[in-house]
C-alpha cells in the first residue's frame, strides 16, 4: 500500500487533571479522573460510579504523538469526550467547563500545531452564551466545534439553534456531531453503544435534513461520527417512508436522497465491506478517516479498513486518509516536519496533486515551517 497523508478526524483528549466542579458548583454529575499511577486513571461520575478506565494516551501529548507515528497518523483533530459536553447542568456553569476544556484543547494545538487541529464544545444549553464561546474560541484558532446528536430534550432543527448555525456559516467553522445520551431500554449486550449509538447518529441526519437546516444553511459543513451511524443501510427506508406518508413531511420538498452527498461522516465502521457500501451512498469524497481514538470501540490499527478497501484505487484512498478531511475542516494541510519521503499526490489525478502542491506552499507561508518533502510523480 503507498503511503498516504492521514488525517485522524475522531480523536477524543481531556485534561489531565478535571476540577472538582461538584463542589465549585454546589451539586452534582460531573466526571472527574482518579489517577490511579502515571500511565492510567478511572474516569469516575462525582457520586463515586465508575465510568471507564483511561490510559495516559488522553492526555499527554507525547504518548500520543508517539501513537501516531507508530500508524502512520500525520494530523489528529481533537474534541473532547462527550461526557464533558454537561447540557444538563446550568448554562452558566456548562460555559465554565467548555471554556476549561477548550482552553486545554488549544494549549495541545498550539504545542504542536503541525499535528493537532482543534474542535472546540460549546455550552449548547444557553445559544446566546454558545455564540459568545464560539468567537471566543474561533479567535483562539479551533477550526470548529463539536456537538452532541441532540441537546437536551431539543432536537438539533430546533429554531434555538439557528441564530448559532448562522454565526458557524458566517466563520466558516466544521461541525461535528457525536451521539450522547443514547435512549436506550436496556443495557444488555452494551445495547446504548452498540445499536442505541448508530441509531442516535441517523436520528441527528434526519432531524436536520427534514427540519431545514441543511437548505437553510448550505455552507455548513457537518460530519457525523462513526460513519453516519445506520443513517446509510437504512436510507431506502427513510427515503421510501418520505413517499408513502407525504403528510407527514409538509415542509419537505426534496428527497431524503437529494441529501446524499450534502455531508461528511468518518470512516469508523469496523469492516471493510461495509465501509465500501457507505461510501457507495454518501459519496467517495465524503468519508474520512476517523478512529474514535483513543477509546476500547475505536479502530486499533487506524487506517486498516481503508487499505483493505477492494473497490476503489490509491486515488479515493488518498480522499478518506485526508484530503477530505481538509475540505471538510476547510484548511490548507497541516505538514507535519517528520513528513520525509510520504507520497502527498493522487495517482492518476495530476490536478489533485497540484492542489495539494499548492496548499503544502501557502501552509509554509502561513506558519513559516521549512523542512525538506521528497515528491515523488510529480506532474501538473
Amino acid at each position: 500500500m503507498s503511503s498516504f497523508f492521514k488525517v485522524d478526524t475522531h480523536c477524543h483528549i481531556l485534561p489531565k487533571h478535571i476540577p472538582d466542579f461538584k463542589k465549585s458548583f454546589g451539586y452534582g454529575g460531573f466526571v472527574y479522573l482518579d489517577h490511579k499511577s502515571d500511565t492510567q486513571a478511572d474516569m469516575m461520575l462525582d457520586d463515586g460510579s465508575f465510568f471507564r478506565t483511561v490510559d495516559n494516551n488522553l492526555w499527554d501529548y507525547n504518548v500520543r504523538i508517539d501513537e501516531m507515528n507508530e500508524v502512520g497518523v500525520d494530523v489528529q483533530v481533537l474534541s473532547t469526550v462527550p461526557v464533558m459536553f454537561n447540557y444538563w447542568a446550568k448554562p452558566q456553569h456548562t460555559l465554565e467547563i467548555s471554556k476549561f476544556l477548550n482552553d486545554n484543547l488549544i494549549e495541545a494545538v498550539k504545542s504542536h500545531p503541525d499535528r493537532f487541529i482543534g474542535l472546540a464544545t460549546l455550552p449548547m444549553n444557553d445559544v446566546d452564551l454558545a455564540i459568545k464561546e464560539l468567537e471566543r474560541v474561533h479567535s483562539l484558532g479551533f477550526e470548529g466545534i463539536q456537538i452532541g446528536s441532540h441537546i437536551n430534550e431539543l432536537n438539533l432543527d430546533n429554531s434555538t439553534f439557528k441564530p448559532l448555525y448562522e454565526k458557524l456559516q458566517e466563520l466558516d467553522m466544521a461541525i461535528f456531531v457525536h451521539p450522547w445520551k443514547m435512549p436506550w431500554r436496556d443495557e444488555k449486550f452494551w445495547a446504548g453503544w452498540l445499536i442505541g449509538m448508530p441509531a442516535e447518529t441517523s436520528k441527528s441526519i434526519c432531524d436536520l435534513m427534514f427540519g431545514g437546516i441543511f437548505d437553510d444553511f448550505p455552507k455548513l459543513r457537518f460530519s457525523f461520527a462513526h460513519c453516519a451511524g445506520s443513517f446509510p443501510g437504512t436510507i431506502g427506508r427513510i427515503d421510501h417512508g418520505y413517499n408513502v406518508r407525504p403528510d407527514l413531511f409538509l415542509n419537505q420538498s426534496k428527497s431524503p436522497k437529494d441529501y446524499l452527498g450534502h455531508f461528511y461522516a468518518d470512516s469508523l465502521t469496523a469492516d471493510s465491506k461495509i465501509l465500501e457500501f457507505n461510501l457507495s451512498i454518501l459519496g467517495e469524497d465524503k468519508i474520512m478517516l476517523g478512529s474514535d481514538y483513543p477509546f476500547p470501540l475505536g479502530e486499533k490499527s487506524i487506517g486498516k479498513i481503508i487499505s483493505e478497501l477492494e473497490a476503489f484505487d490509491d486515488s479515493v484512498k488518498a480522499k478518506i486518509y485526508g484530503l477530505s478531511a481538509l475540505n471538510w475542516l476547510g484548511v490548507s494541510p497541516p505538514i507535519p516536519k517528520n513528513l520525509g519521503s510520504k507520497k502527498f499526490y493522487l495517482p492518476g489525478q495530476p490536478s489533485a496533486f497540484c492542489w495539494a502542491f499548492s496548499a503544502l506552499f501557502s501552509f509554509f507561508a502561513i506558519r513559516g515551517i521549512i523542512f525538506s518533502i521528497n515528491f515523488f510523480s510529480f506532474s501538473c
